[in-house]
């Protein structure tokens, strides 16, 4: 532990940014000299050197412009001459004095005493402070600096600075994924609270670390040769297990002689494939250690880590832990999606659940963010994470913390993404409410799932939390897209037969072209895509490589004049022999398969689907159009259901019949009558049938009525 010795040039030598943001970066400097002219450490360094050792270690974090400038700033307001918040917003933009301000205030804090209590108090009031992560970012390379040069502070100081370290802003460098700082922290704060236990391991580990990291270079040289002359690409990683990890081990029970992973390399390919290929040719090489291989790429953990594990014996009788992964996986590894400090701390389980959740929504956030758009940006940061928030609890009793005006689907999405997918129904305080129903402080929510259940696009308009939204979106993309493109080459492919045209001919090298370049597409499978999602007919394709070009307005009356019906497997309606033209089912009658239909023709909607008895379309006579169901589709429909109930206990049994009859309840409202209660569901079937044996079960209930 000692002062890093470092300067600007060395900093500014090591900027990868424009000569704009150099020169921002130089401004700031200078200011935090004149700042901090004349005042020391306790160390007796300038004072100076503390914000450049902050900002050489956020470098390496390859952290933005804004972040350096703060950084050494970061504590001008307590030890500065004249710095005010409006001086450095004036100065170096508002952005920068309000992470200066944040870092400002948690600088002030203290634990007030060593119960758990204290220190989840602060660690919560710690992330409610930081408006922007990049407070944190700066926090954790601050305190980084001031351990490495503790040695200047009394013992007592020492120890509460390391307690207050451990207990509070580890756990979010680990949940923040920033495990070089991390690692660090632990191991300056074992050597300062323990330093027997430090020293008996690093002894221990044949007296010097240099030894090791002699062992490991040599063993990395030998995996290259090997991996080289297999014609594998690849990057090679090594270290040696830091003495915290060690310590941590042992204290839960571990033998020193069963602990495998002291020297550790990790090896980055392109491809899963060869992940295992590399794998292989290690064991063929080197004895594995029996049972410490682990497959985490055919079974991923549930936080979705993935890599290959596996300890060898070296040719020099020493243990070698060998991890490989693609680089992407290992990006997904590094952000902190392998590992929760929630399930590795003891303490308040539910107080620590809520800062699990608090440091989830910041990384959902952070991610989802759109980039180009700093507006949208500081909205979302707004509504999602700084404005006002709800405390609810599972059925268990563990606290949910959610934005205001959540939903029980953002609730679902925040216990797991397989549990918000599936959800089918939700109860608050024994009540069963729509999904879009608007959560309170203190609510007790229960999820009903089904396993078959998927998410619903009618979820986008009122979930409020970005993480559910993202699920929900990426959910929609992927089998959207893939549907999407199997119709289209559906629809193209028997439109051509039945034509009787070629395929071939169609969809030539020289015609596919034309089509592409006349529609501003790539390749083939977004012209699949642009006529699965009913953008182009199949015919107004056709119509590209022919003379007779069509206009689409020319195709869609083409369509709808009187043909013979056939059924075609495509979608859900057939329109005078065809399935492939735009439509809408009416929402004012929700028409389900098995009703009795009409068509009527709108102007740049395509056809709209009513009842044939539905009272907004009775008395049209012109642009109605003669429709029918189609027997082959298969696909789900939306139905207003009303229940008129007089019994208690009603809703649980309510939703226990809908997941055994296999039906979605979307939505739900109670309305209380002279007569009873009302209960108005919206709910999901696939036929008539389905909908009229779910009525008639209902109506066995005893003092339940469906209302007609």
């Amino acid at each position: 532990m000692q002062d890093e010795k470092i300067n600007f040039e060395t900093i500014y030598n090591k900027l990868n940014f424009n000569e704009d943001a150099k020169a921002n970066i130089k401004k700031a400097y200078l200011f935090a000299c004149s700042e901090y002219k004349g005042k020391k450490r306790r160390s007796g360094a300038d004072y100076i050197t503390h914000p450049l050792n902050v900002a050489n270690i956020l470098i390496d974090l390859n952290v933005d412009e804004t972040t350096i400038i703060a950084s050494l700033l970061h504590d001008v307001l307590d030890y500065g001459e004249v710095s005010t918040p409006e001086l450095l917003k004036e100065k170096f933009g508002e952005e920068v004095a309000t992470i200066v301000c944040n870092i400002s205030k948690i600088n002030k804090l203290e634990l007030t005493d060593e119960t758990e209590n204290s220190i989840i108090y602060l660690r919560k009031v710690l992330v409610g402070l930081s408006e922007d992560p990049r407070v944190l970012f700066i926090k954790l390379a601050d305190r980084l600096h001031n351990l490495r040069t503790s040695f200047a502070l009394s013992e007592e100081t020492k120890k509460k600075t390391a307690k207050e370290t451990m207990d509070v802003l580890v756990p979010i460098a680990h949940r923040l994924g920033i495990n070089s700082i991390k690692s660090e922290l632990e191991n300056i704060c074992l050597q300062i609270l323990k330093p027997n236990v430090y020293n008996d391991i690093l002894e221990r580990l044949n007296n010097t670390v240099q030894e090791l990291n002699d062992n490991l270079t040599k063993m990395k040289e030998e995996l290259s040769n090997l991996l080289i002359e297999n014609d594998i690409n690849y990057e090679i990683k090594g270290r040696v297990k830091s003495i915290y990890s060690i310590y941590n081990k042992l204290s839960k029970g571990r033998s020193w002689d069963s602990i495998y992973d002291i020297l550790a390399l990790r090896i980055f390919v392109k491809t899963e494939a060869e992940c295992y290929t590399v794998i292989g040719l290690i064991h063929s090489k080197y004895r594995p250690v029996p049972k410490r291989f682990k497959d985490y790429i055919a079974n991923p953990k549930e936080n979705m880590y993935q890599s290959l594990h596996t300890t060898v014996f070296g040719d020099d009788g020493k243990f070698y832990e060998i991890q490989v992964r693609t680089y992407e996986m290992d990006e997904i590894a590094e952000k902190g999606l392998a590992s929760h400090w929630s399930y590795k701390e003891n303490g308040v389980k539910k107080v620590q659940a809520v800062m699990e959740q608090k440091l989830e929504m910041f990384r959902n956030i952070i991610e989802s963010a759109d980039e180009e758009n700093d507006l949208s940006f500081a909205k979302t940061m707004n509504n999602n994470f700084f404005g006002e928030l709800i405390y609810v609890y599972t059925p268990k009793g563990d606290v949910i913390e959610l934005p205001e005006n959540a939903t029980p689907i953002d609730f679902a999405y925040r216990i797991h993404s397989h549990i918000g997918d599936t959800t089918v129904g939700a109860i608050v305080n024994d009540n069963i409410v729509p999904l879009s129903y608007k959560l309170q402080n203190n609510d007790v929510v229960k999820i009903i799932t089904n396993k078959e259940a998927v998410p619903s696009n009618d979820w986008l308009s009122f979930v409020k939390t970005e993480q559910a939204k993202s699920k929900i979106k990426a959910y929609f993309s992927k089998k959207d897209r893939e549907d999407y493109i199997s119709k289209g080459k559906s629809i193209l492919e028997k439109e051509i037969r039945r034509r009787k045209l070629s395929i071939n001919d169609i969809l030539s090298e020289v015609k596919l072209n034309k089509i592409l370049k006349d529609l501003k597409l790539n390749n083939l499978e977004e012209l699949y895509l642009s006529i699965g999602s009913l953008r182009y007919t199949a015919g107004y394709i056709i119509s590209l490589t022919t003379e007779d070009k069509q206009s689409l307005d020319d195709i869609l009356i083409e369509k709808i004049k009187p043909k013979a019906i056939n059924n075609k497997e495509c979608n859900d309606i057939i329109i005078d022999g065809n399935t492939n033209i735009l439509y809408t089912l009416a929402k004012c009658c929700r028409p389900i398969k098995g009703d009795e239909i009409i068509g009527f023709i709108t102007k740049g909607e395509g056809i709209k689907v009513h009842k044939k008895d539905c009272p907004n379309i009775r008395n049209s006579k012109e642009r109605i159009i003669d429709i029918s169901w189609n027997e082959k589709a298969n696909n789900t429909y939306y139905a207003n259901l009303n229940i008129l109930v007089n019994r208690n206990n009603f809703l649980a049994d309510l939703i226990a019949l809908a997941t055994k009859e296999k039906i979605i309840i979307t939505e739900l409202k109670n309305k209380d009558t002279d007569n009873g209660i009302i209960c108005e569901l919206l709910i999901k079937v696939n036929n008539k049938d389905e909908l009229d044996r779910f009525k008639s079960k209902v109506n066995k209930f005893k003092n339940v009525k469906v209302m007609e």
